[in-house]
């Protein structure tokens, strides 16, 4: 079943000029995203590199905007703009999962991002952003030091708030838990900051920008950890509108006819709608960017794998393993693909006419960062209509663990229900 159309839909995957079809479709698209079915393979990092490169040189894309914290990418943003190595800023990424970002092929990537920032006017130059809300006291911080070196009258507004979450200790559990008590939690004192650093960056623009956005990173998070307690799916869609209003902020402050790339998770890239999330109340990133600048404007692309291995963890803040990735459910997509598709393979799925494979409910991969192999048959499946979830896919029938930069275990792990 299906062996015809992964026939007629496959096109092998070689080198980085296999892509040309998927940039055709790319078009004049504004924002393309680019998933991965775990937050630990080589394969996905390496070409969804080598399809970045391409669209910042042909398609003159302006940023990457990553699934990682904003303080620790401003680091790597600063490193390739300023056309330094950017090995040293990776590797202070101190948040657990650390490999995420923390590892080779992103290493690979940013060298290649600040060598082709050299030839560029430094307004021209391309970025590197995160999109995450985790980042709560560390955000603070950098707001701290950027207030007293530019704007000393605003510090205490600033202090006012890391004074209301100090006593937690850092530990958003704590804080959560908290709010239990008092639900208004630290909200009144984050809102006070964010409003005067909004207006702030509304006049002056340039570092401003990065101050606005780490109290949006406060605010966020606040109503992120709050959210926790609730269940369901509040703070899953607290992330996700975080998020993509962090992405709209980015296209607006790179100025009209700016475009963004996009890396994070399956889970986050592909279409929610067509998964069972929507059943459940939960939007994703790849949904609110369609709705907000058109399915046309917008470009998801999937990828997974059969087997292979893995980094991960074993448990929430666990040492990181290279972890095997069992043959895929019997049934799923990527069994079909397994069956019928070349060892590499790149699916740019047809707008109209769409064949059995691309509108037909199947089990897809999901791997997080707490991974158990010998769970395959219970978990780890999202039910998918490919088609409508994705407007392409990259497929790699064997996949192996990416090359971590570190493998120490960071403080912070916060609560410990990190999603994908």
């Amino acid at each position: 079943m299906y062996r015809d159309e992964v026939t007629a839909l496959a096109a092998p995957l070689a080198d980085a000029g296999d892509f040309d079809v998927l940039l055709d479709r790319v078009g004049e698209a504004r924002v393309v995203m680019l998933g991965e079915a775990s937050h630990g393979t080589h394969e996905f990092y390496r070409w969804r590199a080598l399809l970045t490169r391409r669209l910042i040189e042909e398609k003159g894309f302006s940023f990457v905007a990553v699934e990682g914290d904003w303080p620790d990418c401003a680091r790597v943003d600063r490193a390739v703009r300023s056309l330094e190595e950017p090995r040293e800023a990776l590797a202070a990424f101190e948040r657990w999962p650390t490999w995420m970002w923390a590892n080779e092929e992103v290493t690979d990537f940013c060298r290649w991002l600040s060598a082709h920032n050299a030839g560029r006017d430094e307004r021209e130059r391309a970025g590197f952003h995160g999109l995450d809300v985790y980042s709560l006291w560390e955000s603070l911080r950098e707001i701290l030091v950027h207030l007293r070196e530019h704007d000393p009258a605003e510090v205490p507004s600033a202090l006012a708030a890391y004074h209301c979450f100090e006593p937690y200790g850092e530990e958003p559990g704590e804080y959560a838990r908290s709010t239990r008590l008092v639900p208004e939690g630290c909200e009144n004192e984050v809102v006070d900051l964010l409003v005067r650093l909004r207006e702030r960056a509304a006049a002056d623009g340039g570092e401003a920008f990065q101050a606005w956005q780490n109290a949006e990173v406060v605010a966020g998070a606040e109503r992120y950890y709050r959210a926790m307690l609730r269940g369901g799916a509040a703070s899953w869609n607290v992330r996700d509108h975080h998020m993509d209003h962090t992405l709209d902020r980015l296209l607006a402050h790179y100025g009209p006819g700016a475009k963004a790339v996009v890396w994070a998770h399956n889970t986050h890239v592909g279409d929610a709608r067509a998964t069972d999330m929507a059943d459940a109340g939960m939007v994703n990133l790849g949904q609110l960017a369609r709705q907000r600048y058109g399915h046309d404007q917008v470009v998801l692309v999937g990828f997974g794998s059969h087997r292979g291995t893995v980094v991960a963890g074993e448990s929430w803040g666990a040492p990181m393993r290279e972890l095997p990735v069992p043959p895929a459910r019997a049934g799923s997509l990527e069994d079909v693909l397994h069956r019928s598709a070349p060892a590499q393979a790149l699916f740019t799925f047809p707008r109209l006419d769409r064949p059995d494979l691309l509108t037909t409910e199947l089990p897809h991969r999901a791997i997080g960062v707490v991974y158990h192999p010998e769970r395959e048959r219970w978990g780890n499946y999202v039910p998918t209509v490919v088609g409508d979830r994705y407007d392409a896919f990259g497929w790699f029938d064997e996949s192996r663990a990416l090359r971590p930069l570190n493998t120490r275990v960071p403080a912070g792990s916060g609560l410990g229900v990190r999603h994908a």
